[in-house]
């Protein structure tokens, strides 16, 4: 690693002086030449997103007692007090239903004291019920990395309905760094972006108008119970006592062996049962338009009874078509909800979810969609890419 003099003085740093916001693709690939961020088995390209970096497992797995958080001491220091086991998965290994494991990251940081992370499940990850969280040294809060971090990253996992098979090398979480601070847009900010740009489309295609969106500190989505057709699958719950699921094969699972459709409701109306497991989808179609990013909040009520979301966040590009046309542009996003404690009504159209939005420094280079293979550019209610298509 260049030591902290040579990166304060870093290209990269003197480049985004003053301009504040998350990198952009093009800008992550500045970071990894001055490894900002770095790894000894090299970076691929194919693990920048637009406004992220997908981060990949190491070659070792730790098999812990409980969560935690290691404040003011090296993580390492706190792993030894808590670790029943550890076991090699450079050729894979299996992660237990409902057991914590704490993965070292190939990647590590070498951040200038002007930048910061955060990190979050890729969507594919949440899609599976698998909570995934990042920590550092000395790191008093989840998935944020502090200003200034040199060191290594670690990745807490909990696989929550499927045990699953993970290699060295998979990609379960992504990072992205910021420059100075985020900004997210308020009410007003949202208000000129949107009536230029809308993000919230029907289901025919035209952009709800902003007066008839709910906007407090984001962009509030409801959920869809009704579907398009009289027997439309609105959800998926998932089953228990699965197989093993191997995240190195894609779309080779058949989702009748680990899911259980839910058609549409006659009310319009479902009740969610506690502590089960749900795939649904928003009611509105969602365009995270080239310069922005969205940040999917979850959703908790005051009494607790409902978690929504996982993988929360949408890269710049997200259900946009390719053009500056107002009509049909937009995707359906896919939650995963979780209810706990008592069983949980939710109807057509209900609150579920918050979109914040936030700076990207500039247009990223290349955005989210048909050029990067994006899994869920045009996803109806989509299940994780491992399995079969549907």
């Amino acid at each position: 690693m260049e030591s902290t003099t040579e990166i304060e003085n870093s290209d990269l740093a003197t480049f985004l002086k003053g301009k504040p916001g998350y990198l952009p693709c093009q800008h992550i690939e500045m970071a990894l030449k001055e490894e900002i961020i770095c790894s000894k088995i090299p970076i691929e390209s194919s693990q920048i997103q637009p406004v992220s970096l997908d981060l990949r497992l190491g070659q070792k797995a730790y098999r812990i007692q409980c969560s935690f958080l290691p404040e003011n001491e090296p993580v390492e220091t706190r792993l030894k007090e808590i670790t029943l086991y550890e076991f090699d998965i450079s050729k894979g290994g299996i992660l237990e239903k409902n057991a914590i494991y704490l993965i070292p990251l190939m990647e590590e940081l070498n951040l200038p004291a002007s930048f910061y992370g955060l990190a979050n499940p890729k969507s594919s990850t949440g899609r599976l019920d698998m909570f995934t969280r990042v920590i550092v040294d000395g790191g008093h809060r989840f998935d944020e990395i502090p200003r200034g971090y040199r060191g290594k990253i670690y990745l807490e996992v909990i696989p929550r309905s499927f045990p699953v098979k993970v290699k060295t090398g998979l990609s379960l979480n992504q990072l992205r760094v910021a420059h100075v601070t985020s900004h997210t847009l308020g009410k007003q900010g949202l208000e000129i972006k949107y009536k230029s740009n809308p993000i919230l489309f029907d289901r025919n295609g035209f952009a709800i108008p902003f007066d008839q969106v709910k906007v407090e500190g984001g962009v509030y989505v409801g959920v869809d119970v009704s579907g398009d057709q009289p027997d439309s699958i609105v959800a998926y719950k998932a089953k228990t006592n699965s197989n093993v699921i191997d995240l190195s094969k894609i779309r080779h699972y058949k989702a009748e062996e680990f899911w259980e459709p839910i058609y549409r409701p006659k009310k319009n109306q479902l009740i969610l049962e506690p502590e089960s497991f749900y795939i649904m989808m928003s009611k509105e179609k969602i365009c995270i338009w080239p310069d922005w990013l969205a940040e999917m909040i979850a959703y908790e009520p005051n009494s607790g009874e409902l978690r929504t979301h996982y993988a929360g966040f949408f890269d710049s590009g997200f259900g946009w078509n390719g053009t500056d046309e107002l009509m049909n542009q937009g995707t359906r996003a896919v939650m995963e909800v979780r209810p706990h404690d008592v069983p949980f009504m939710v109807e057509h159209g209900q609150t579920f979810c918050r979109l914040k939005f936030e700076r990207v420094i500039e247009r990223p280079d290349r955005v989210y969609g048909v050029e990067l293979q994006s899994n869920y550019h045009s996803q109806g209610l989509a299940l994780s890419k491992y399995f079969e298509p549907h």
